[in-house]
């Protein structure tokens, strides 16, 4: 990665300042509880309830976080979304305020709506989006709003199958293409997630889980992150949506 894309975001006060003025919202008070330990497959919810009751309120930990968005996920994927919090009375609540259970830093491709990939609604989620899920300032920024200021318990990195921005960065890698542009940039901090032991489709599809682990972990490296993740305020997790089976499932971290 760049320098640019390794300095904390929200690292001095001047900074913490601008992103609380620039951006909307209310911070929630209150501690989580600790640190998911992260499985091969989305965690089981303990019920499947409605979504509505489901959000009644913020999830008292960053693994309750992760089961609602496991339990919207099976929804979704069974085609049985209730497309949750969308009544009168929720849009003019979210109109005063905002307490957002979960970040989901995905990429912008268009068949990977989080909101709908997890069955969420107005309020649930604060969704960040770069193609390839690529870290800049204006990412990391947005991602520690949500985490620093509305105190939000989960980041949840999300890539995604067919990713054609890693499968851009895996072409130009192998032929020495230059890319157009800006295209060029997001290329370049991908390729150190490329993996050379593999060809064809099976280096793109390595390429994504290894390009978004290593996302998370960036993420998870940035001091003021890493202490929330200390205290068991926070976790940051990664996983990956399959689109021929709208499933989601956890990616193993080091």
């Amino acid at each position: 990665m760049s320098s640019n894309t390794q300095a904390s975001p929200a690292s001095s006060p001047s900074r913490r300042v601008l992103l609380r003025t620039a951006l909307a919202g209310t911070a929630v008070a209150g501690s989580v509880g600790s640190v998911i330990g992260l499985g091969s497959v989305f965690p089981a919810s303990a019920s499947e309830a409605s979504a509505e009751a489901l959000g009644g309120g913020r999830p008292p930990s960053p693994e309750e976080a992760l089961r609602r968005l496991a339990a919207g996920n099976r929804r979704w994927a069974a085609y049985r979304q209730q497309h949750p919090h969308e009544s009168r009375s929720v849009r003019l609540q979210v109109a005063r305020e905002q307490h957002p259970f979960a970040i989901v830093l995905g990429c912008v491709d268009s068949r990977v709506p989080p909101e709908l990939v997890f069955d969420q609604g107005l309020g649930d989620l604060l969704t960040v989006r770069a193609a390839g899920e690529v870290l800049d300032e204006a990412v990391l920024g947005s991602i520690a709003y949500g985490v620093l200021e509305l105190d939000v318990p989960l980041v949840l990195v999300l890539a995604h199958q067919s990713c054609g921005a890693v499968g851009a960065a895996v072409h130009a890698d192998e032929t020495g293409t230059e890319l157009p542009a800006h295209i060029q940039y997001l290329a370049e901090q991908i390729r150190p997630s490329i993996d050379h032991g593999r060809h064809g489709e099976a280096r793109v599809a390595a390429t994504i889980d290894a390009h978004a682990r290593r996302t998370r972990g960036l993420l998870a490296g940035e001091p003021d992150l890493a202490r929330r993740i200390a205290t068991g305020r926070l976790a940051v997790a990664v996983a990956r949506y399959d689109l021929v089976d709208q499933k989601v499932r956890m990616l193993r971290t080091e």
